[in-house]
């Protein structure tokens, strides 16, 4: 495995394989990997003030404010000790604009913005397959899962989230273009956003993710 120091977010519309393929690009350059998504919904498990507060939030589909998520990306920023890779942080302007003063302060701009595309009936279609473990947050689709039905990482109970429904995904998607959209531009006007066809195989999103973080190293 190569190590690295880059710095990169990935950008997209729920479903569209962020979460997938932010794992793999970290794996393949050693980095650090947060899903905002994945530690929220541990929080809300465990029952933790943050949980508590985010719950009813996360329930109806929508996206916590900037009060909330701020704190704890950094948090876990401050924790890092080489590059990183984000999932789910900016899906605003301002939070766009924080991050870069934050990393400006600190010497260590961001690298690049992957911004994954796929068209809308495809992203509903890959919600009503998406299933997730509880017990490793592993997540894949209903056929990854064997005649068990069981986690392939670690052999827990996997299954759909609940958050997981058609009326969930059209109201992040509609919060994802509204609020997501500026952040696209903003990162486009500053010269470090890499568009990807999402909705080709997930080796070919992969390699084409490689090779966008290369040409921003360039």
């Amino acid at each position: 495995m190569r190590e690295s120091s880059q710095r990169v977010i990935m950008l997209g519309p729920p479903a569209s394989g962020k979460g997938t393929q932010g794992r793999r690009l970290a794996e393949a350059l050693g980095l650090g990997y947060l899903s905002t998504g994945s530690l929220l919904r541990q929080q809300v498990a465990e029952q933790t003030p943050l949980g508590r507060r985010a719950e009813p939030i996360l329930a109806r589909g929508a996206y916590l404010p900037d009060d909330l998520m701020e704190p704890i990306l950094e948090e876990w920023l401050l924790r890092q000790k080489g590059g990183w890779v984000l999932d789910g942080f900016p899906r605003s302007k301002p939070q766009a604009k924080w991050l870069d003063r934050w990393l400006e302060e600190r010497g260590t701009p961001l690298d690049a913005a992957i911004r994954l595309e796929v068209p809308y009936r495809e992203l509903l279609a890959r919600v009503l397959d998406r299933v997730e473990c509880p017990e490793c947050r592993w997540s894949g689709n209903t056929g990854d899962l064997g005649e068990n039905r069981v986690c392939p990482k670690c052999g827990g109970t996997a299954g759909r989230r609940s958050d997981d429904t058609e009326e969930n995904l059209e109201s992040r998607y509609r919060e994802y273009t509204g609020t997501t959209g500026p952040v696209i531009e903003w990162y486009r006007s500053r010269g470090s956003l890499y568009t990807v066809d999402a909705t080709a195989p997930p080796d070919e999103v992969a390699a084409n993710i490689l090779d966008s973080v290369a040409r921003a190293a360039a």
